[in-house]
């Protein structure tokens, strides 16, 4: 792979990241408004957006490792 498609996939991958950052923190707002508004929501809601939200930090951390650069290349 050459210089520009690596940092094509690079640049691919950075605008993913940001994504999935943006719809961490905004999962992160709603599961904040709905535990201080317990009345509001059930429990399989809020544990349904903390898996999502668990699981997009997963995903988050494979796409930062793959920003890394390899240190033995």
């Amino acid at each position: 792979m050459d210089y520009d498609e690596n940092e094509n996939e690079n640049e691919i991958l950075r605008e993913k990241l940001r994504e999935l950052h943006l719809e961490h923190r905004d999962l992160d707002d709603v599961i904040s408004h709905l535990a201080e508004n317990i009345s509001d929501f059930d429990q399989l809601k809020l544990r349904r957006l903390k898996k999502r939200k668990l699981n997009l930090k997963d995903q988050i951390s494979v796409l930062e490792s793959k920003l890394i650069p390899d240190l033995n290349a």
